[in-house]
């Protein structure tokens, strides 16, 4: 499809909104009421930067909603700033990741100093999915995250916050930061064993948090497993908390086949996640480890 046409209409929509301004610089032009010009200005670079969506040039529609965010800032219309930086955000999202990162940083800026913190940390989100699918950075992706659940947590959305800390968990545990996965996901089963509606949620949660357990120390596992069935009896009947116990017993007995079968036998009713089969994975390899070692 041609998107010449739309394109060349929103050039020339760009050059009669930097005509605009140009007059309100002029001596004349702030004579004669220069905030309006600069508001016209900011309402045709808005039309503008949607042409250029609708012609697909991302980048050019980016740049546009930019200007008009800096013109709204000129002019006190912190709102309407942060309205245009997120446009540009999504915008430049197509087109340079970098680029919608330092928008959206900008429109955050904005929100934090507003007050507006739940609009804040919907944002930081965005910031951390783009480090962990465009930039695959993530270390970065989780400081976002980390920001964005303190966020919710000041606003008391703890269950905004905890799908926040859930992500840093799952990240953490994979880059062999045990202690803090298993941490937060203690503290979020905790809250779901108090919270009628996530009740049933609490054993999942503990049982990633004995797998991150086990990924440091087999006693560390026990314990931990001893912990969860005290304080949330309905985890000792859950078919995670057995199959742990059945883990436990192959890996004291070093038998690896007894630790395979359990694992197969739990998989076949209830299908284990990639993160959860990867942790297995890993305990799995220090039984291995300690046999080749006894030989």
């Amino acid at each position: 499809m041609d998107y010449s046409g739309k394109e060349k209409e929103a050039m020339a929509i760009m050059a009669e909104a930097d005509k605009k301004m140009k007059t309100s610089h002029s001596f004349f032009g702030s004579l004669f009421g220069s905030s309006s010009k600069v508001e016209e200005a900011c309402d045709l670079y808005a039309r503008a930067a949607n042409m250029f969506k609708m012609a697909k040039n991302w980048g050019a529609a980016g740049d546009a909603f930019c200007k008009a965010a800096q013109l709204h800032l000129q002019v006190q219309s912190k709102h309407n700033a942060a309205v245009n930086f997120l446009d540009a955000g999504n915008a430049f999202k197509k087109a340079d990741p970098q680029e919608a990162i330092s928008c959206f940083c900008q429109a955050i800026d904005i929100y934090t100093d507003m007050g507006r913190f739940n609009i804040a940390a919907k944002h930081h989100i965005s910031i951390a999915e783009i480090y962990e699918s465009e930039l695959l950075d993530i270390d970065k992706a989780i400081s976002h995250y980390e920001q964005a659940a303190d966020y919710y947590k000041g606003e008391e959305s703890t269950s905004a916050a905890n799908k926040c800390l859930l992500k840093v968990a799952t990240y953490a545990a994979q880059m062999e930061q045990y202690q803090k996965a298993s941490e937060i996901f203690e503290q979020i089963g905790t809250y779901s064993m108090d919270t009628t509606l996530l009740r049933y949620g609490a054993k999942d949660h503990f049982f990633k948090a004995a797998l991150c357990h086990f990924c440091m120390d087999m006693l560390n596992c026990k314990l931990a497993i001893q912990k969860y069935e005290e304080m949330y009896p309905a985890f000792s009947d859950a078919r995670e908390c057995k199959l742990l116990k059945k883990l436990i017993d192959a890996h004291e007995e070093q038998n690896i086949d007894a630790y395979a079968d359990a694992v197969r036998e739990f998989d076949s009713i209830t299908r284990l996640d990639q993160w959860q089969t990867t942790m297995l994975l890993r305990i799995k390899k220090t039984i291995q480890d300690e046999e080749n070692d006894l030989r």
